[in-house]
């Protein structure tokens, strides 16, 4: 069976890749040009022929596109984001949110089932504010996710800028509104959050830490359980001050991987076997979060990673600066990673399984 896998990057394009997991290979077999930067890509709820992607650039876009059985792709539609930099993208049930980086923008824009798809004369926009300690990447509100609570009809915004994770929730009239937030000590620079039982996970891309805090929902307060390095050895200076981490996954256990596990990216590590995915065990009884392991990935600057595949048994990740594209295979009880299969793109961003 070929699985197909969309590809953000920091290029113009979009690639779709084949992966052969009996060869196992992994092919490129298209690229789609959309535009500076789509470097966020994200499924319609319903319609799976139907991906929306953020343009990062300074008056940001969303692009529409169409993808048949074979993986080839056209832009269909193309909107204001309502800000600068879009840089997360999730489409719900009826609308489709955009989290605009470099101006603080949050964008709700209702989902339509005419052609284009989203009906932006009736968009909407909320304007966020504050910094941080880091005077280069902290003068403003930086959201860089909009996520869903697994559970709850709560969004979750990770703000860079502002050392905080949102917390909206709808009210009668549609709205989103900021409700509460989950706050980070100064200069750590929330970037992206997984969830797992009752507790979130945040990678803080600025100190490359992950902090588990316990989630009650609104209006009662987060708990803070424990923070840990993203590494268990950081190279050292000046090497260790560009290593930044990006992404957080939590995988949930399922019959062929029942025990938990973290996954998290590390980025500009300068060893020449690449840049490390920490794999972590979920808080425990006593609120500690569990190193398990270190795999080198090969790539450099290792943004993003998804799972995929029967069981998530497959993780595709990729190096901006170098390396590629890799799929791995979850093994090891799932907290080892094995390379399967590997090809050459460029500046790949981020991923999604078709």
């Amino acid at each position: 069976m070929v699985y197909h896998i969309l590809v953000a990057s920091y290029t113009n394009e979009i690639y779709t890749l084949a992966f052969e997991p009996e060869a196992p290979s992994l092919t490129l077999i298209s690229t789609l040009t959309v535009g500076h930067h789509p470097s966020w890509i994200t499924p319609h709820p319903t319609d799976k022929s139907i991906v929306f992607a953020g343009v990062e650039q300074a008056d940001g876009k969303i692009v529409v596109l169409k993808y048949d059985d074979a993986g080839y792709g056209s832009v269909v539609a193309e909107i204001s984001s309502g800000g600068a930099d879009p840089c997360s993208v999730l489409a719900l049930g009826n609308e489709l949110l955009v989290g605009n980086y470099s101006s603080g923008q949050l964008t709700s824009v209702p989902l339509s089932t005419e052609p284009q798809y989203l009906a932006a004369d009736k968009a909407s926009t909320i304007q966020f504010s504050g910094t941080g300690p880091n005077k280069e990447r902290q003068e403003g509100s930086h959201l860089h996710q909009v996520i869903r609570h697994p559970t709850r009809d709560e969004v979750l915004v990770p703000d860079l800028g502002s050392d905080k994770t949102r917390r909206l929730v709808r009210e009668a009239d549609g709205q989103w509104v900021e409700k509460g937030a989950v706050t980070y000590k100064p200069g750590s620079g929330p970037r992206h959050v997984a969830f797992h039982e009752d507790v979130l996970y945040t990678v803080l891309e600025l100190t490359s830490e992950v902090s588990a805090h316990r989630l009650p929902p609104l209006p009662a307060e987060p708990t803070l359980l424990d923070t840990v390095p993203t590494v268990l050895a950081f190279p050292p200076p000046p090497a260790s001050a560009d290593m930044l981490a990006a992404e957080i996954l939590a995988p949930p256990p399922n019959a062929a991987f029942p025990t938990p596990y973290l996954f998290v990216s590390n980025r500009n590590d300068p060893s020449p076997a690449g840049d490390v995915i920490a794999v972590f065990a979920p808080a425990d009884g006593e609120g500690k979060i569990g190193a398990v392991a270190e795999v080198r990935s090969g790539l450099r600057h290792l943004r993003g990673m998804e799972f995929g595949g029967p069981d998530g048994r497959w993780l595709v990740a990729g190096g901006v600066l170098g390396g590629g594209v890799k799929v791995f295979e979850r093994v090891d009880g799932g907290k080892g990673l094995r390379e399967l299969a590997q090809v050459e793109v460029a500046a790949p961003t981020g991923f999604l399984w078709l």
